[in-house]
């Protein structure tokens, strides 16, 4: 059975990438799109009719993507939007960034964070204007299962993609231990422990063929970003506990900054209960 997408949208200029990756995910996946466009307080206020919205957004749609299924709803927009992908049984939430500071960077706002950590399946958060199929994933680990399930939730999306699977390492109170042999140590520590995750029995022979596995010395994000840049990945996979929020995301309290961060679109993948 084809998997079910929903793309999440305020109507604005900056939806239109996260449009145009829902229509090419949907011709990659041969499965249909739901469009979901919820009325906040300000505009239900006003007496905004979901039937004339829905036709308006039909007009406004592009050619490619005029067969989409159009969903418009009343409420508060990050509850509605989980609701609605339970409700439908879509399988991935396709969404962009909130907004942009005056600086031009990319802030997401708390609709978006609501979403990861309620959704009942992975989000993908689009920044970049899809030029082409994800091609290459970097999936950031710690070892965990959760970081393992992500890597597999995005290897079943993306069956044609590379995957880099990066780990960060560091030495403790390297402030005081400078010591050579303390970094080896700590990096083969951290490569035993690679081996054996490479090894999880939780993988797949297909997905575990597709594992390119690399560690990196330094600060997580530093690590990530360089293996972004270095092997001109599209598309970073996270991982997070769900409920709990960012703060016990598997690749640490750095899960929010990285979700802002990264130059690359981003793949949230909550585990499971």
């Amino acid at each position: 059975m084809p998997p079910t997408l929903l793309f999440a949208t305020d109507l604005t200029a900056r939806g239109d990438r996260p449009l145009d990756r829902a229509v090419s995910l949907a011709d990659e996946m041969h499965c249909d799109v739901k469009l979901l466009h919820v009325i906040d307080k300000k505009a239900a206020a006003l007496n905004a009719d979901p039937s004339d919205i829905s036709e308006k957004i039909r007009a406004d749609l592009p050619e490619q993507a005029a067969g989409m299924d159009i969903i418009v709803e009343k409420g508060s927009p990050p509850q509605t939007i989980a609701r609605v992908a339970e409700e439908t049984s879509a399988d991935l939430i396709v969404t962009g960034v909130a907004r942009h500071t005056s600086l031009g960077d990319i802030t997401l706002g708390t609709a978006v964070d609501y979403i990861v950590r309620r959704a009942p399946v992975p989000v993908l958060v689009v920044k970049k204007r899809p030029l082409h199929p994800y091609k290459t994933l970097v999936a950031a680990t710690d070892f965990s299962a959760y970081s393992l399930g992500a890597v597999n939730a995005a290897a079943a999306l993306f069956p044609e993609a590379e995957i880099h699977l990066v780990h960060a390492y560091a030495v403790p109170y390297s402030g005081w231990l400078k010591s050579d042999e303390v970094e080896k140590e700590v990096r083969e520590e951290a490569e035993e422990y690679m081996e054996k995750f490479l090894a999880d029995p939780g993988f797949s022979e297909e997905v575990r063929a597709r594992l390119h596995p690399h560690i990196g010395y330094g600060h997580i994000e530093e690590v990530i970003y360089r293996a972004l840049r270095e092997h001109d990945a599209d598309l970073l996979v996270l991982g997070t506990h769900g409920r709990s929020g960012f703060a016990q995301a598997t690749i640490g309290s750095n899960a929010q900054s990285m979700l802002t961060g990264a130059p690359s679109d981003v793949l949230m993948v909550r585990k499971q209960k």
